[in-house]
C-alpha cells in the first residue's frame, strides 16, 4: 500500500483527544529568516488530515524514499518488528521536515511504536501551533475569517534563542502527552510495554532533535580536509549514565547488571529482580515509571552549514553492532541515495552474523535524510527496486495484529540453535542477552499491587 497519496478533502476540528484546542487560524503563509514564502498548514486542516492519516502527502513510513530521504527496516530473529519509522515532508510548512525512529520493546512493544510513530508528529504539531498562535496574538497578528494581509500572515523566524525556547518546550510537552495518552489507553498494555524514540525537525538551516532511550542520531559532515566525520547528536539513554543512574536510585529504582552480561546496565523494581529495563527513558514502561525511569527527552538545537551532507536515525540495532564511522562509510558509499538506508540495514545483519553468530539479531530501522534535498533520478530508484514514494509491500505493519506469546525467564542462559525463521515467540532471554531490552516480567504478589 502506498503512503504518499494526496489527502483528500479537509473538514475542520475543534478539538484533540487528550484536550489540546484547536485554533482556526485562517493563516496561511509564513516568512523564514531569508525572506521566502512558505506555505503554513492550519492546524485544523492538519487534524483533518490525520483520519486518514495512511494517505497524508509527503509521509512515508514504509521502506522506500522522498524527495529528500530514504528509510528502511528488517525483522530480526526475535518474532515481530517492533520496530517503526516515519518521515514527513512539508510537515508544518514547506521545508520542515519530521524524522522518527522508534524501537518497541516487551510483549506489545510493537504496538507502542505504532502508537507512538503515528500519534506523537501530531502532538508536536498542535504545541508548536499553540505556541505560534500566541506569539501571532501578541503581535497583534490575529486572522479571523478573512484574508491575511502581509502584516497579519508574516512574522520572522530567526535564528536565535526564543526560536530554540520554542521547539524544546513543543518537544517536551509533546512527548509528556503522548506518555500520558499511553497509560490511559484503554486499548494498550503498556505496563511492561514501551518504546524508545528519537525524533528531529529540519526547518530551514535549524536542526531540533529530541530522544528517550537507546536510539540514536548522528550527521556526516565535511572537516577541514574536506572528510567526512561522524558527529552524535544524541545521547544514548542508558541506566549506567551517572546521571541516569542518580536519579533511578533516587526514585528507589536499582541499577545494575547481570553476572552474564557485565557490559549491560539495567533497571530493576526495588522489590524484584525485574524487568530489567536496559534504558533509562522511554515511552511506556509505567511498572518503573515510579522508580526513575522517564519520558521527559534530551532536546537540542543546531545551526546546520555547508559542511553538513546528511543524519542518519536507526534503532539500537544498528549501532550494536556498528560504530558511528562505520555507518558514515556505509551510507555516502552506497551506490544510489535512495538504496542508502537497505544498504545500512544489510550491513547491519551481516555484522550480526560475523559479530553474535549464537545471538538472535535485533530489528533494525533506519531513516537517511540528506540535507541537500537531492536524491536520484527515477531510473536509478527503479534499478534499486523503489518506486517513487515507497515499496509496494509495507513490511513494517504486516502482522501487528497478531499478538506474540509470551515466555518467562528466571535466570539467564544461553540457548541451543532453533529453527530461527519460525521461531515467533516473545522471549526476554535468547542467545547474547546485551541486545534485549527486558529480561523479564515482574510479578507482583497482591499485596503490592495498587490501581492508580
Amino acid at each position: 500500500m502506498g503512503c504518499c497519496v494526496s489527502t483528500s478533502s479537509m473538514s475542520s476540528c475543534s478539538s484533540m483527544s487528550d484536550g489540546e484546542t484547536v485554533s482556526q487560524s485562517s493563516c496561511v503563509e509564513i516568512v523564514m529568516s531569508g525572506g521566502q514564502k512558505r506555505t503554513k498548514r492550519t492546524f485544523s486542516n492538519h487534524v483533518s488530515a490525520l483520519q486518514n492519516i495512511s494517505s497524508i502527502q509527503n509521509r512515508i513510513f514504509t521502506n522506500g524514499k522522498s524527495r529528500s530521504s530514504c528509510i528502511y527496516t528488517q525483522q530480526g530473529r526475535k518474532g515481530i518488528n517492533q520496530d517503526a519509522m516515519l518521515v514527513w515532508e512539508d510537515f508544518m510548512e514547506d521545508d520542515v521536515t519530521f524524522c522518527g525512529v522508534f524501537d518497541g520493546h516487551g510483549p506489545y512493544g510493537h504496538l507502542v511504536a505504532l502508537k507512538v510513530r503515528d500519534t506523537l508528529p501530531s502532538k508536536l504539531f498542535s504545541f508548536l501551533d499553540s505556541r505560534e498562535s500566541k506569539k501571532e496574538k501578541s503581535n497583534g497578528a490575529v486572522c479571523c475569517g478573512r484574508d491575511c494581509g502581509s502584516d497579519g500572515a508574516e512574522y520572522e523566524v530567526g535564528i536565535n534563542e526564543n526560536v530554540e525556547l520554542l521547539y524544546k518546550d513543543a518537544f517536551l510537552k509533546s512527548y509528556k502527552s503522548m506518555d500520558k495518552e499511553l497509560r490511559f489507553d484503554p486499548s494498550l498494555d503498556c505496563f511492561c510495554s514501551g518504546s524508545t524514540a528519537v525524533t528531529l525537525v529540519k526547518q530551514g538551516l535549524n536542526l531540533f532533535v529530541g530522544s528517550i532511550g537507546d536510539s540514536r542520531a548522528i550527521m556526516a559532515s565535511n572537516d577541514s580536509k574536506n572528510s567526512l566525520v561522524a558527529i552524535q547528536l544524541t545521547v544514548d539513554l542508558k541506566p549506567d549514565l551517572p546521571r541516569e543512574a542518580e536519579r533511578i536510585k533516587r526514585c528507589k529504582g536499582r541499577v545494575f547488571a547481570l553476572q552474564d552480561e557485565p557490559e549491560v546496565s539495567r533497571v530493576w523494581l526495588p522489590f524484584d529482580d525485574a524487568p530489567g529495563l536496559a534504558m533509562a527513558r522511554a515511552f511506556g514502561d509505567f511498572c518503573l515509571k515510579e522508580y526513575g525511569v522517564i519520558s521527559t527527552p534530551e532536546f537540542s538545537h543546531r545551526v546546520l552549514t555547508e559542511s553538513d551532507n546528511f543524519i542518519v536515525l536507526a534503532s539500537d540495532g544498528v549501532w550494536d553492532v556498528l560504530s558511528n564511522e562505520e555507518v558514515i562509510e556505509i551510507v555516502s558509499s552506497s551506490s544510489t541515495r535512495s538504496s542508502a538506508a537497505r544498504t545500512l540495514v544489510e550491513s547491519a545483519a551481516r555484522e550480526w552474523k560475523t559479530k553474535y553468530p549464537t545471538s538472535r539479531m535485533d530489528d533494525c530501522a533506519v531513516v537517511c535524510l540528506f540535507l541537500d534535498g537531492n536524491m536520484d533520478s527515477e531510473s536509478d530508484c527503479e534499478q534499486q527496486g523503489f518506486c517513487s514514494a515507497t515499496l509496494a509491500d509495507e513490511s513494517n505493519d504486516v502482522g501487528h495484529n497478531s499478538e506474540p506469546s509470551l515466555q518467562r525467564n528466571g535466570t539467564v542462559r544461553s540457548t541451543e540453535e532453533k529453527n530461527e525463521e519460525t521461531a515467533v515467540e516473545w522471549s526476554g532471554l535468547e542467545g547474547v542477552n546485551r541486545v534485549n531490552s527486558l529480561v523479564q516480567l515482574p510479578r507482583f504478589s497482591e499485596e503490592l499491587i495498587t490501581v492508580s
